[in-house]
């Protein structure tokens, strides 16, 4: 008799065990906050997807900030045409003053594709921080294979041009790009046109 009771003792608990594990838990799941509102406030121009994966960038992934999803940075630059990656992060003074020249020349006619990319930043900081500056041109985060790609500098921001045929080149001088006309010379003198 006391054996009989024993594995019913154990079977309940073996059931208990089961269920618990298996029981849903409400809310709380992989994806992180939901980043809607943030997402909507900073009205970001869409990830570009379809380009062409040329270059050293084919297969370094990021995370989109407009959307959430992941995305091949190569595709998202490569484009045939000459594209300025920027780095930057919600903590870079610097940065903050940069972001709203290539905002500016972003919007002129024929200018190169720019990609923005946070870097050691959180979502929600980043998408903030681009709504309070009145940024707008795509931005991606980085969960570290976009700076160890590129083998980015320590000091932010760092820009980089995409050539047409997938060459990146770092863009050193001018450092820090403080006017429409330095991001126009950058482009030019290190990916052509534009």
């Amino acid at each position: 008799m006391k054996n009989r009771w024993r594995w019913a003792i154990v079977g309940l608990v073996i059931v208990a065990g089961v269920t618990i594990a298996l029981w849903p838990r409400g809310g709380n799941d992989d994806r992180g906050p939901d980043l809607t509102a943030e997402r909507t406030k900073a009205a970001l121009q869409p990830c570009a997807a379809g380009g062409t994966a040329k270059g050293r960038l084919g297969g370094v992934a990021a995370t989109c900030l407009a959307t959430g999803t992941e995305l091949d940075l190569a595709k998202a630059v490569g484009d045939g045409k000459p594209a300025l990656i920027n780095l930057w992060a919600t903590w870079c003074e610097p940065c903050k003053s940069e972001m709203p020249v290539l905002a500016r020349y972003a919007r002129e006619p024929g200018a190169a594709r720019v990609v923005g990319v946070a870097v050691k930043s959180e979502q929600a900081d980043a998408l903030q921080l681009l709504t309070a500056l009145d940024v707008h041109y795509p931005n991606l985060i980085d969960g570290g294979s976009v700076v160890a790609a590129l083998h980015t500098p320590d000091a932010l921001p760092a820009s980089y041009v995409v050539a047409a045929d997938g060459t990146v080149r770092f863009v050193g001088d001018p450092r820090l790009l403080r006017s429409v006309d330095d991001v126009r010379a950058a482009v030019a003198k290190y990916g052509g046109a534009a």
